[in-house]
């Protein structure tokens, strides 16, 4: 069993959120940060059947740029 799982969250240019885990094949997206971690908490639920991680780490990742 698996005891964490990490995701990459990042902004969707069309708006939103998406999310995929590292090292499974599970993805999801949503219009809003709480309705993406519950579509996390589906989603994984779903993948692992039985044996859901114990801990399900959330990444954000957005660009930023600065002007010189």
């Amino acid at each position: 069993m698996k005891k964490e799982l990490t995701f990459i969250i990042e902004e969707s240019p069309e708006g939103g959120y998406s999310a995929r885990a590292l090292g499974e094949s599970i993805h999801t997206e949503a219009d809003t940060e709480e309705q993406l971690k519950q579509n996390i908490k589906e989603a994984v639920a779903c993948h692992f059947d039985e044996e859901i991680p114990l801990i399900i780490r959330l990444h954000f990742v957005r660009d930023e740029y600065i002007n010189s």
